[in-house]
Order: structure tokens, then C-alpha cells, then sequence
């Protein structure tokens, strides 16, 4: 009987693939070739961007129709879209060359003058932040590299002088100033090696504090503030290099795993003339606090820092005197479980006086302002909703931009309120464009770049007038994606709630095959994540992760996804919380109840047939599910998962689960390692053997765990792959298609009577 079942397996998988070799030619029909190997799901994007500070015109990138290749610089008249070349391709050409630089970003001086040109760029963990300077001077066309004879790809935050004489940079782990005139190079730090750190982050900070650039230049133009990471105690954790040359050789990461020792860190404040530097009188232990923030207040004398406790569950907001060293705590965010840091780019007023704050100080993300002289705090949007973030601040008029969704968490729109809190929240954003909406507003308020999109509908970007949200262009229509996304086979996703008892109420989404019969019965897979980190439940265009679900739709499947309590959606403190000292606990216990009551209230999805899936997060949600519910459970699919919560780093481990220290137990019972004897599915386990982010230590780990209890997986690693897996020809489209082949054969696709 096994063997006719495998059998029949096989064959199914072969004309599963057979049938998607047919299909390739059917523009109805989706097939992972058209999402992973070719362009043919294209989707416009626009920018990079940057408004002026008229507030009604804005640069950016066009195609060249003179230099093949290369990018002309325009600006534009927002209201009546003129447009002209300000920086034709062809004066980006360095002398001895025959083709522009190919421009990954670009900076204006504040006159407008010179052009700070990013090209040539490296990859450091996530982002691209190492590579090549320009300058190009619009007055005389003169173009000239930045570093002197520096090496290749190895400058990092470049930034232009308030008066524009000279430039700051990062070169391997020091700070380094240029005058643009003489281009004299002058080191302002010169002890930067592998454990000392300037102006730059180690691997936990950049990962889990969204920190790269790490200094900065004072308002007046004559001192730059920094951090310094004295990383010297951090546990290298080496990953193995078998593929790139004839011997393996290994890759150090400054990695601290949840309860070891952190990078000490510091501010200083040293002159751009050079010379030695001044460091803030921070308190504490430089290695179990974290400063996650830091800038300038709104003159050159002080510094505004936020200092985190280690467990981070307490925010000091310290005024520090840049001339002295001196520090006094103005006031402090504190929670039963954690701060969020999500307070960047003060906006200051009342000159200087006074700048606005997030806080969730009374259950609820509301805007602040806050006394820079008492730390007082007024509150300035009262309301049982969530801020999400703040966008702009119409000083002259008296208003804030934010952007919020308090009637559906799935959704993002602009809104504004009065500065000094009367009124209720005004909506910006149309009604009838429900969806996702990000706004880039110019400094005036009185314009923006918007983008929108929905769950399967491409992005919109145009230039609109604000506040009555008039479209004055469209910038990127995507109306071919658009086009065949209207044509294919599909059905319109449909957004639920589900109740799991105790007062609780998910979000989730339902894919549905186009051809569904609610009088059979589906196989179903569910998409999880679940942590406090992302939601996935979201009413956006979500690219080729939706289209790849879309394409199992086709097959016969129902794709569906839950938030449980834990993720961040703008539902208030406790509802994000709550999951303190309890991830991998609480999460798959709710998604398990969502499932069964889907099962009970659904019947046309079969209870014999229910698969997961999800990466990093999602893939330790994943074994969780299978393994402490393998009765609803029966086939899952974990990419990079975190398999020993002691093997994630500090901050982000710490902050959720406090110190393995104090609660050994809390990261046993919160780790599936511990409960993989309970297995009974259908498990595959994939990672990449260079994750610098989730190691494959974890995956070895739980294999070695199977093996001692003789339990039956697969497995695939990708070499020297990183978290995304997605290095290497063909990658993309080698594991969609081998997930694609597991779920196929373990939880055959179409409906049954």
C-alpha cells in the first residue's frame, strides 16, 4: 500500500510539472518560471527622490535618451510636471572612462551646489552601504572621487559639511574628513580595527536597532558626533566557506547569542579640524545598556541620545553637553515588557524648545510634545488608535501627518491633526482607495510622492496636493503588471476574522482557486510568521511571495494566513505585548485555534490536508505548529528557522524574552528543538549554510535532535546562501520549486468530493 501511495506521488508530481511546462504560453495561468526567471511580473518603481526646500519641486533619476546606459538627474514642477535636466549622464562620466557612473543614490548640498554621487556599492549584512563617492560640482561640472587612493567599494555614509566645504565619510572603521577644495584628508579617529568600531555599527545593532550610519555632523559644521563600539567581547561566531576557493576558509561575524556580552558602546564628540574626542557621561555599563539613538538637538552644543536598559524595557531620553561630556536624563518610556525605538529625526519647534514623541506611555503609539527644558509631556493625539508613524509637520499651519488605520489593522492611511491636540484625526487619504498608502511629503506639506496598492493590485505612485489628496501626476502606473494580473485565473482574496475564544479576534486572508466549489473539499496552506516583527496579514501587494500562493491557488489549494496576538498591528500596547515571555508559546497556540475553528465553520477545507509554511520566524512557527499540534498539522515547510532561541542574538531575543539567565525555562518551552519528539507530519527543513542572520547551527541542531529520535525529514541547504537565500543563479526559482515539489506530494493539490 506504501508503495502505491509513493507511486502515486510521484506520478502526480510529474504531471504537476509536465502541466506547468504547457502552461507557460497561457497568459491566465501562472507557473514559477514567469515569477522567478524572467521579468514578465515586473513592477515599476520610481526614485530615488528628493524634494527641495521650495516644497514644489523634487529631483530624480530618468533614462538617458543621449548616454546608453547611463541616468540623467530632473527636476520637477509638481504642480504642472515641466521637467528639466539638471545633471545630463554624460557629465557623470569620471575622465578616462567611456560610461557614467551608475548612480545607487544621490544627495544634494544644502545650496544646491555640489552632488554627492553613491556608486560601485557592497553589500554589509542586509544593506548596500559600502562603496564609491562623487562629487560633482553643477557650477564648473568638475567631477572627482572621494578617499583619495582608498580601495574600491570600502567608503561608507558619506555626507556634506552644513557649509559645504568639505565632506565626511567612513572608511573601515574611522571617520574621515575631506575639504572639497583641497581635498586634504584629515583622520579624526585612527584606533578602527575589527573590535573598535567608528561611525558604524557591529553585526546586532545594524540587525536589530535599524543602525548603519553612525555619526554626525553638528548643525554649525564645526564638530561630528559618533558612536564607538568596542566589540572586543563578542564571541565571533565563523561561518564556513566550502565553495569559493580550493581549501573552506571561515567568515567571522561579531554575533552576541541571547545572554552573552554585548559591544560596549559610547558617544563622542570631536572637532572636524581633528584632535582628540570629548565622550559622554553616559551612566551604566556600557555593555548592558544600548544607545539606539542619537542626534543632534536643535543647535550645535547638545546631543539628544536614547539610552536603553539591557532588558529594554526602559528608554532614558538624556540631554548630553557636546563641549563637556555632561548628561542629565530628561525623561524616560518605560513598559512591563518593551520599549519600541521608533522615534528617528526629531522634529523640533518653538526654537528649539520643544520636538515631538512617539509613545505607548498609556496603552496606546500617540504623538507627544515634549519640553526639552522639563520633559514634560503633552499629549497631541488622544484616541484609542495607533499612530504608526509620523510623516510631516505643517509648522506654518499648525498640523501633523501621520499615518494610521484604526478601523482595520490590515490597512495604512495619511491622516493629520492639530498640533496642539483639538479636534479629531482628519483623513487624507480618499475613502474610496482602501489598501497600503506611503507618503514622501515635501517640507512644506504641501505636496507628496504617494504610493498605494492593495492585496492583488501592483502600485500606484503619483504626486498629489495635500491635504485634499488632489493627483496632479502619475509617476509609475504599472498598468501592464496590472493588465495581466486582471487576466489571469484568480479569485479575489477574501479577508476574515476569527474568533478563538477569550475575548480574542485574529485578521486573516483566504485564497481561494478560481474555479472553487465550497461543496468539496481543498487542501489548505497556511503562511505563517507570527512574531513581533511582521505582520502577515496586510492589504498590499506583496510581489512574488503572492504570486507564487496565487500559482498553488490555480493548482487546487486555499492559501491562507492568521496574526495572532504578538504581531505589529496597530491594535494597541496589549495586543502586541501580551506575547512577553511567551514567543513560540502563545502564537502557535493561537494560530492552532484559528485553524480549528476555521475547520469547524469551513468545511470545504480538508482537515486531512493542512499544511504551513513560513521562513525565519515563520519557519520556527512553523516547527512549533507541527510539532506541538501534530494533529492538525500534517505537512510543513521551515525555511531558516530559529530552532534554539539561546542560538538568536541580544537585542532581539532579549527583548522579548527577557535574559536566558532569569528564565532558562521560559526559552526551553519556547524553543520547538524541545518538542520534536511529538512529530508526526510530513517536515522540510531548508537554510542557507552562510545565514550570518539565523545560523544553520540552528537547523544542524534539530537534524542532529530528529536523528536521536529516529523521525523522518528531508532537507536542503543552500551553500553559502545568506538569510534570504536568494544568492546564486537560479536560487529563487530552485526553492519555490522544490517547496512547490514537497507540498505537492505531501498534500495533493484539488478538491475532493
Amino acid at each position: 500500500m506504501k508503495i502505491r501511495n509513493y507511486l502515486l506521488s510521484f506520478l502526480l508530481v510529474i504531471s504537476f510539472f509536465q502541466l506547468a511546462q504547457a502552461q507557460e504560453s497561457d497568459s491566465t495561468v501562472i507557473t514559477l518560471n514567469k515569477i522567478f526567471s524572467t521579468n514578465y511580473f515586473r513592477e515599476g518603481w520610481f526614485g530615488p527622490a528628493r524634494w527641495l526646500e521650495d516644497g514644489k519641486h523634487y529631483t530624480t533619476l530618468e533614462p538617458s535618451k543621449q548616454i546608453k546606459g547611463g541616468r540623467d538627474i530632473v527636476v520637477c514642477d509638481a504642480a504642472t510636471e515641466t521637467r528639466k535636466i539638471i545633471v545630463p549622464a554624460e557629465k557623470l562620466i569620471p575622465r578616462g572612462e567611456e560610461k557614467p557612473l551608475q548612480i545607487a543614490n544621490y544627495h544634494w548640498s544644502p545650496n544646491k551646489d555640489l552632488l554627492l554621487i553613491f556608486t560601485n556599492t557592497a553589500r554589509v549584512w542586509r544593506q548596500n552601504t559600502r562603496g564609491d563617492y562623487w562629487v560633482l560640482n553643477l557650477k564648473n561640472w568638475n567631477l572627482f572621487k572621494l578617499g583619495g587612493d582608498a580601495e574600491p567599494s570600502t567608503l561608507m555614509f558619506a555626507k556634506f559639511s552644513p557649509d559645504e566645504t568639505r565632506a565626511a565619510y567612513v572608511m573601515k572603521n574611522n571617520i574621515y574628513v575631506e575639504d572639497l577644495s583641497t581635498h586634504k584628508i584629515t583622520k579624526l579617529t585612527s584606533d578602527g580595527s575589527f573590535t573598535t568600531i567608528n561611525g558604524t555599527f557591529d553585526w546586532v545593532y545594524e540587525e536589530e536597532l535599524d543602525l548603519r550610519d553612525g555619526f554626525r555632523w553638528s548643525p554649525d559644521g564645526k564638530s561630528i558626533a559618533y558612536w564607538q563600539l568596542d566589540a572586543s567581547g563578542i564571541r565571533d561566531f565563523l561561518l564556513i566557506d566550502d565553495t569559493d576557493s580550493l581549501y573552506s576558509f571561515v567568515k567571522p561575524v561579531q554575533y552576541p547569542k541571547a545572554g552573552t556580552t554585548n559591544s560596549a558602546c559610547r558617544i563622542g564628540v570631536v572637532s572636524a579640524e581633528g584632535g582628540s574626542t570629548v565622550w559622554m557621561k553616559i551612566p551604566g555599563d556600557l555593555r548592558n545598556n544600548y544607545i539606539a539613538r542619537m542626534e543632534w538637538a536643535d543647535n550645535s552644543d547638545e546631543l539628544i541620545i536614547q539610552h536603553l536598559n539591557r532588558l529594554q524595557n526602559k528608554n532614558e531620553i538624556m540631554i548630553c553637553n557636546a563641549k563637556n561630556g555632561d548628561v542629565k536624563t530628561l525623561f524616560i518610556d518605560e513598559s512591563k515588557a518593551w520599549v519600541d525605538v521608533m522615534n528617528d529625526d526629531l522634529t523640533w519647534f518653538n526654537n528649539g524648545n520643544e520636538f515631538l514623541w512617539l509613545s505607548e506611555r498609556d496603552g496606546w503609539r500617540h504623538i507627544y510634545i515634549v519640553s526639552k527644558n522639563n520633559g514634560n509631556l503633552k499629549l497631541v493625539s488622544p484616541g484609542s488608535y495607533d499612530i504608526i508613524s509620523i510623516e510631516s509637520v505643517d509648522k506654518k499651519n499648525g498640523w501633523v501627518y501621520f499615518i494610521a488605520s484604526p478601523d482595520n489593522a490590515t490597512q495604512r492611511y495619511l491622516y493629520r491633526i492639530n498640533i496642539d491636540g483639538i479636534g479629531k484625526p482628519e483623513r487624507i487619504t480618499p475613502a474610496d482607495e482602501p489598501g497600503t498608502h506611503s507618503y514622501q511629503i515635501s517640507p512644506n506639506s504641501e505636496w507628496a510622492i504617494h504610493t498605494y496598492s492593495s492585496f492583488d493590485v501592483p502600485s500606484t505612485t503619483d504626486i498629489v496636493h495635500l491635504p485634499d489628496h488632489k493627483v496632479y501626476q502619475t509617476l509609475v502606473s504599472n498598468s501592464e503588471l496590472k493588465e495581466k494580473i486582471k487576466n489571469l485565473k484568480i479569485s479575489p482574496v477574501e479577508f476574515f476574522k476569527v474568533n478563538i475564544g477569550g475575548g480574542v479576534t485574529l485578521d486573516g486572508y483566504c485564497i481561494k482557486p478560481y474555479n472553487f466549489d465550497p461543496a468539496k473539499k481543498y487542501p489548505v496552506l497556511f503562511n505563517v510568521y507570527g512574531e513581533p516583527a511582521a505582520q502577515t496579514v496586510l492589504d498590499r501587494w506583496m510581489g512574488r511571495g503572492w504570486l507564487w500562493h496565487e500559482m498553488l491557488a490555480q493548482q487546487g489549494y486555499i492559501i491562507m494566513s492568521i496574526d495572532n496576538q504578538g504581531t505589529p498591528a496597530p491594535k494597541g500596547r496589549e495586543w502586541r505585548q501580551v506575547v512577553y515571555k511567551q514567543i513560540g508559546i502563545l502564537a502557535s497556540k493561537e494560530q492552532a485555534a484559528a485553524v480549528e475553528e476555521l475547520l469547524k465553520t469551513r468545511p470545504y477545507l480538508d482537515p486531512n490536508r493542512v499544511a504551513v509554511w513560513g521562513w525565519s520566524g515563520g519557519g520556527s512557527m512553523t516547527l512549533n505548529l507541527l510539532f506541538r499540534y501534530p494533529d492538525i498539522y500534517k505537512t510543513g515547510m521551515s525555511v531558516a528557522p530559529v530552532t534554539n532561541q539561546r542560538y538568536y542574538d541580544t537585542i532581539y531575543q532579549e527583548r522579548y524574552m527577557g535574559l536566558p539567565q532569569d528564565d532558562s525555562v521560559g526559552y526551553a518551552n519556547g524553543s520547538p528543538i524541545n518538542f520534536a519528539q511529538n512529530l508526526k507530519g510530513n517536515l522540510l527543513i531548508v537554510h542557507g549554510s552562510g545565514d550570518d542572520n539565523v545560523h544553520y547551527q540552528n537547523t544542524e541542531a534539530l537534524v542532529n535532535k530528529l536523528i536521536s529520535l529516529d523521525k523522518p525529514f528531508r532537507m536542503m541547504v543552500y551553500p553559502n546562501r545568506t538569510h534570504g537565500i536568494f544568492e546564486g543563479k537560479n536560487t529563487s526559482l530552485h526553492l519555490y520549486s522544490l517547496l512547490t515539489r514537497y507540498l505537492y506530494e505531501h498534500e495533493p493539490a484539488g478538491p475532493i468530493n
